[in-house]
């Protein structure tokens, strides 16, 4: 962001109904459109609508305020998103202006915002579907597919040369960034990640292992056709040069929902067992991956704990509130400090009455 004070998201949906939005329906031919705001969630960094007119493709604006992200950052990921859309990747395709760009820029009162749109996925997300999968079909496609359509994504980032870079995991997850966020309170979670990613520094980053990733892969960044079971991927927003792993221990972790009221731990282990090696058959039929990797699926079940937990800190710090831990960050954070390995979902740690919760911690 260029100058001015800092600016909050209900200030941007006020500045949006007043100003942006009759300026962006005429940038990108949205007369007629009904445009309508989706509520944000949690930890949200963007303002979001539904863009819908009969007889038209529905779309999706995104207005971003947030000076955490360049033009550079935003470039980066509108770039890879079409050359995934135009290598048969099933994403949502960016929207170009009618000036011919994938992002438009605008400033007002000294605040540079980013604008993009995209075409809106077809289908629902689960959750819109009430996690009902489609009718007639075993859930084992879903599993496959999910995997299938990730394979795709990493096949196709594994000939993907950027003409914008988006960053690269080190740039963000390094020691010293570690040390300045976290409170020094948490003296044994800052040794454990500095740990954590003096291991990670060990590990190949060719061709075959590193590149562009989602790096935010769950059932809330996608849409499933319920017609067919095609998936279709969005909100590349976290995306980043990673190793193609971590999608994987993404697609583990966000599994577990269907089986995390399961009191029997054996009985959930068979159930993650089962339901990986389906995803693993889906993923591998697109492309491929060496067991050497996979066994480092615990490693990288870490790294989805330390993303998770770098996440809310930021998240509390771009809000403005002091730094505390409720009772998933306090499980997250327990996982850590004492190795406790698969998130905890197999220790005794787990309780199916209150999943992934520890008692809170104080800071």
């Amino acid at each position: 962001m260029t100058g001015g004070d800092f600016i909050n998201y209900k200030e941007v949906v006020k500045i949006s109904d007043a100003y942006l939005l009759p300026l962006v329906s005429e940038l990108y031919g949205l007369e007629g459109y009904e445009i309508k705001l989706i509520p944000a969630h949690d930890g949200g960094r963007n303002v979001v609508y539904t863009c819908e007119k009969e007889g038209e493709d529905a779309k999706i604006l995104r207005i971003s305020f947030l000076p955490d992200r360049s033009r550079e950052d935003f470039l980066a990921e509108v770039e890879y998103i079409r050359y995934l859309f135009e290598h048969a990747g099933s994403v949502s395709d960016v929207v170009s202006s009618r000036k011919g760009n994938l992002l438009e820029e605008i400033t007002h009162n000294n605040h540079t915002i980013f604008v993009c749109l995209f075409k809106k996925a077809k289908g629902k997300m689960l959750v819109e579907n009430n996690y009902r999968y489609r009718e007639g079909a075993p859930i084992s496609e879903y599993y496959y597919n999910c995997g299938k359509v990730l394979g795709k994504l990493h096949q196709i980032s594994k000939g993907y040369t950027p003409v914008h870079r988006r960053y690269s995991f080190f740039d963000k997850y390094n020691s010293e960034y570690i040390d300045k966020l976290i409170p020094d309170s948490l003296s044994l979670l800052k040794e454990k990640l500095v740990e954590l990613l003096h291991t990670l520094k060990g590990l190949d980053k060719d061709q075959e292992t590193f590149g562009m990733i989602h790096f935010d892969f769950n059932d809330g960044n996608y849409s499933i056709d319920f017609d067919t079971g095609q998936i279709t991927v969005y909100d590349f927003d976290n995306s980043c040069f990673g190793w193609y792993m971590y999608d994987l221990a993404d697609l583990w972790t966000n599994a577990v929902g269907w089986i995390q009221f399961e009191p029997d731990a054996g009985k959930r282990k068979k159930f993650m067992d089962d339901y990986f090696e389906t995803v693993l058959a889906g993923y591998r039929s697109e492309t491929k991956i060496e067991d050497s990797m996979l066994d480092k699926l615990p490693l990288f079940f870490k790294v989805t704990l330390m993303e998770g937990i770098v996440d809310t800190f930021e998240v509390m710090r771009n809000n403005g509130e002091d730094p505390e831990c409720d009772e998933g960050l306090s499980y997250r954070i327990k996982c850590l400090e004492d190795n406790i390995p698969y998130r905890g979902f197999f220790h005794e740690i787990y309780s199916c009455e209150k999943p992934f919760e520890y008692e809170k911690r104080n800071i």
